[in-house]
């Protein structure tokens, strides 16, 4: 039970920790008008799943994809910039800082509750292996 326990909160660090390390590569490009590509960056997001609890498996989460944003892409008005199209708009980035951001923060507080759950079921494991 112990076991189970840890390895399911360990697969939430796991995922979270890939969701958080993809935002932050979302914030670095946030300026990235032209990618290896060709395009300006889309900003990538990280989708679950859940792995179903069974007598063989201890539940938990797993990133099923990492995909990109279909979302239109802004337009800038920058004249005489490289990319700039004939009525002097770039194509930027469909990245949003404040919302990736909104987006960190939920990553985050998601790692730490795991980080509790996993370090409360160490604790608990030491205590009963005491008695």
């Amino acid at each position: 039970m112990l076991f189970a326990a840890l390895d399911s909160s360990a697969s939430g660090l796991t995922a979270e920790r890939l969701r958080m390390d993809v935002i932050s590569q979302n914030l670095a490009n946030v300026q990235t008008t032209r990618t290896a590509g060709g395009g300006p960056f889309r900003r990538q997001m990280v989708e679950f799943m859940a792995l179903p609890l069974s007598a063989q498996s201890p539940g938990g989460v797993v990133v099923s994809a990492i995909v990109s944003d279909p979302g239109p892409l802004p337009l800038r008005y920058a004249p005489g910039t490289p990319g700039a199209n004939a009525q002097g708009y770039v194509r930027m980035p469909n990245v949003n800082v404040t919302s990736s951001m909104v987006d960190l923060l939920a990553a985050s507080r998601a790692y730490d509750a795991n980080a509790t759950a996993f370090s409360d079921f160490v604790k608990q494991g030491r205590a009963a292996m005491r008695i």
